[in-house]
């Protein structure tokens, strides 16, 4: 994997790119969120600090994943909840705190990426259903023959309830699959995201809201 380590600290910074090239992986540095930024089509996955000498590490987040759906681990001394879930709420995948094992940062990336192409369920990897077509293997969705943009994570929630239609996946499954951090259970994220799905495709009923169980694909039509 293509590697862009985003940290400050050479000493840190040297012993992770020793350990992740001694696993086969190519690590590109940056020292700056500029240098990051412009580095980031390069990459196949982030590794972000958040204290950088030139920009705060969450907006250097937010500028990413206006532009990237790259997966991004934050990797920060910052242990307070509020700044993890401000750090997921921005758009990473996932957030480990300072001092951390090589191999646990390990895990948790091939963690990220198994989120990201977990084998489909059912006989196909499209589903189609009232005008909307969603195809699981290209991460594209379509609404009544119009491509529709989704977000990386909108596309994760749509995809995870129409793996299984009428399967009803709970808030904390969602979070779970999708974020990896369940302690997203009492904020919004997931309510955001699912408004952002209903509002850019036009379809308010596509993910079916069952209160106090969960949500499901629906399976009404766009009109």
């Amino acid at each position: 994997m293509h590697i862009l380590l985003v940290e400050d600290d050479d000493r840190l910074a040297a012993a992770l790119t020793a350990a992740l090239d001694r696993l086969g992986h190519q690590v590109v540095r940056a020292g700056r969120a500029d240098d990051a930024l412009r580095l980031k089509d390069g990459a196949d996955f982030v590794l972000l600090d958040l204290g950088l000498p030139d920009m705060d590490g969450l907006e250097a987040l937010r500028r990413l994943r206006r532009a990237s759906a790259v997966p991004v681990i934050v990797l920060t001394a910052r242990s307070e909840e509020r700044d993890v879930l401000r750090g997921l709420r921005g758009g990473a995948d996932d957030y480990l705190v300072k001092p951390f094992r090589t191999a646990e940062l390990v895990a948790r990336m091939d963690a990220v990426v198994r989120r990201g192409t977990r084998p489909l369920a059912g006989s196909g990897t499209v589903v189609a259903v009232g005008g909307v077509r969603i195809d699981l293997a290209a991460r594209q969705l379509e609404v009544d023959g119009r491509p529709v943009a989704l977000t990386r994570r909108e596309f994760d929630v749509l995809a995870l309830l129409a793996r299984e239609p009428g399967v009803v996946r709970s808030r904390e499954e969602i979070l779970d699959a999708v974020w990896g951090d369940l302690l997203l259970s009492a904020s919004r994220s997931l309510d955001v995201h699912i408004a952002g799905i209903r509002s850019k495709t036009g379809c308010p009923w596509l993910v079916e809201t069952l209160r106090g169980t969960g949500y499901r694909l629906g399976t009404g039509g766009c009109s």
